[in-house]
């Protein structure tokens, strides 16, 4: 357990449409409470399993369970460290982290999340997308990028990606890089409080998820997205590898657990393909 004072609580300009957790900044690391279920699970449970991709360490966000203690209160969460302060990304300045929504919004003064959706046709929303992120960024390889987020958002059910959470790495004049994936507190149905509450038939709860970045289908975005823009990523882990993720974790319930093993040998199942 780890104690957090009023200090060193933080409030982001990123929006959620799952609410917006308690948040704590302590040196090199972040720290987030659980707001509507077991966010700080899935954050663990998908970027441990991550490690088991084709993705380099330094392509995401490792995140670790912990119970937080706040005033009177004690939550379940998670801890981060924050990457901008490792010096491999600082390059020859300090970097921060800015949202599509947000760098759109500073060019051309409207909202890119709203600009999207305007376009009909589905695959033309993500040209859109990666288009623009390119031309305001000079990064080439956006479309790959967004490939493998959504191959992630697919595998573990991720439901919150939208363009208040994906971002580059932007050093304040007219360099830009691209950011670790992070942000996976909405996948593996955590919200227990509305849309998935414990104790209901799970596989039925599975059918119900859907994507945000530019469709409602997980199957639909990432074929599109393969289709532009190349191979998706792929994965190596299988049960065994769960269990013991699942079993190193002293924070959650075993309730809880059992729903996350079994929502993940069910993805597991569904995107063979991609399993190695």
């Amino acid at each position: 357990m780890i104690e957090v004072f009023d200090g060193e609580r933080t409030e982001e300009a990123r929006h959620s449409s799952k609410g917006n957790q308690f948040k704590w900044k302590r040196g090199d690391y972040w720290y987030k409470a659980d707001y509507t279920g077991y966010e700080g699970l899935a954050e663990y449970m998908v970027s441990h399993l991550l490690r088991y991709s084709t993705l380099g360490t330094e392509e995401y966000v490792l995140y670790d369970t912990e119970e937080i203690r706040y005033g009177n209160q004690s939550f379940a969460g998670c801890r981060s460290h924050d990457f901008l302060t490792d010096s491999s990304k600082k390059q020859s300045g300090k970097l921060q982290m800015i949202t599509l929504e947000r760098l759109f919004r500073n060019i051309y003064g409207e909202s890119l999340y709203k600009s999207i959706f305007r376009i009909r046709e589905h695959e033309e929303r993500l040209k859109f997308l990666v288009d623009q992120t390119e031309r305001i960024t000079g990064l080439t390889d956006f479309g790959r990028y967004m490939c493998k987020l959504l191959t992630i958002d697919a595998i573990f059910l991720n439901e919150d990606r939208h363009t208040h959470n994906i971002a580059v790495l932007w050093d304040g004049g007219e360099e830009y890089d691209y950011c670790p994936i992070f942000d996976q507190g909405a996948a593996l149905l955590a919200d227990t409080t509305l849309d998935y509450p414990l104790g209901e038939d799970v596989i039925k709860l599975m059918h119900k998820a859907e994507a945000k970045s530019f469709c409602r289908s997980f199957e639909e975005q990432l074929d599109i997205a393969e289709e532009l823009y190349g191979e998706p990523i792929h994965f190596s882990f299988g049960e065994k590898e769960i269990r013991e993720l699942l079993q190193k974790d002293d924070v959650y319930q075993k309730q809880v657990k059992q729903r996350v093993f079994t929502i993940l040998l069910q993805q597991r199942r569904k995107y063979e393909i991609l399993f190695r």
